[in-house]
């Protein structure tokens, strides 16, 4: 009797061989898999961050006021543009791969090597826009002062925030970079800042028409709230350094936990697109020479192809929750 149950269960279990669970090989169900276990470790990022931003909401920075560079528009204000830009470039990289996928199912070599070829080319691209955007966003747009309590003032003029440059002077001064070449002692730190704490207090006492602005956003405009002149010389007779640019410390655009998820999952995605872009040229120079026209399929494709329809996939929801939300 047990020898008729298990002819009765032959070939209905997966034992990794021939049989299929929803027609995908092996390989292809490693690869789903890995894509629900790393969609996981994202959604965890995501809601840390949802949590985080939602616990400080009053006073969480803007994304319009931070993302607004675009590539050679120095000083032109385009909030979102080039974040834009990235993201369609990204999805039109998964367009390509779909391409490439359905070319391999054709048998198609020139097609496959083609579409492959454009996928890599788009993912370079964002991988570099993304540097980009790391650059000017630890570089910084405007500068600002931390307060004592660590909290982050700005400037404004007639209602639109303002960089320390357009209003601030600076004095001659003996300020000397602390580096291993000049001092018999070297400890590595902070860079000096463009301008000091007293010289950023003179020349907004200086400067009537020029006004600041605090951390806390109004809930009717939702822009940061501009105090009067009175509450701004109280706030920056507390001022205990000036502050240009983002890093894992400190923030000129305000709390520097959004600095700390910005950095780290955007770098995260970041490197599930290099790795992908690897991936990528891997399987494309095996296009080229052939390996999948002698196995007489091009699965691999399609399984590199999951992957990045993934990383696609997550982009959408990053760029939801940091830029967008």
């Amino acid at each position: 009797m047990g020898a008729n149950i298990a002819d009765q269960n032959e070939g209905k279990t997966w034992d990794g061989g021939s049989t299929r669970p929803m027609g995908a090989s092996y390989g292809k169900m490693m690869m789903w898999f890995f894509i629900v276990s790393d969609a996981l470790t994202f959604s965890g990022f995501l809601a840390a961050y949802g949590l985080t931003r939602f616990k400080f909401i009053d006073v969480w920075p803007i994304a319009d006021e931070v993302f607004t560079h675009f590539p050679f528009m120095h000083g032109t204000h385009a909030p979102m543009y080039y974040v834009a830009l990235m993201t369609f470039i990204l999805i039109f990289s998964s367009v390509t791969m779909v391409l490439a996928v359905d070319a391999g199912h054709n048998m198609n070599k020139k097609k496959v090597t083609f579409y492959m070829f454009l996928t890599i080319i788009g993912g370079i691209i964002f991988v570099g826009s993304q540097a980009w955007e790391w650059k000017n966003f630890i570089q910084g747009s405007y500068g600002a002062v931390q307060l004592k309590d660590g909290k982050i003032v700005q400037f404004a003029e007639n209602g639109h925030q303002i960089a320390l440059a357009d209003f601030v002077t600076s004095h001659p001064k003996e300020r000397v970079d602390h580096t291993r070449h000049n001092g018999l002692w070297f400890e590595s730190g902070d860079a000096n800042p463009t301008y000091t704490v007293e010289e950023v207090v003179a020349s907004f006492k200086a400067n009537p028409q020029v006004n600041l602005r605090i951390e806390k956003i109004d809930p009717e405009t939702k822009k940061k709230i501009i105090v009067s002149r009175s509450e701004g010389l109280k706030f920056l007779s507390q001022a205990a350094r000036v502050v240009e640019g983002a890093n894992l410390e400190v923030n000129e655009y305000g709390s520097s936990q959004f600095a700390d998820f910005f950095f780290f999952i955007t770098g995260f995605h970041g490197f599930h697109v290099f790795s992908g872009i690897v991936l990528n040229i891997i399987i494309f120079f095996n296009v080229i020479i052939g390996t999948y026209e002698k196995r007489g399929h091009y699965e691999m494709v399609e399984k590199v192809g999951l992957y990045w329809h993934f990383v696609d996939l997550v982009w959408v929801f990053v760029f939801t929750f940091f830029y967008l939300v």
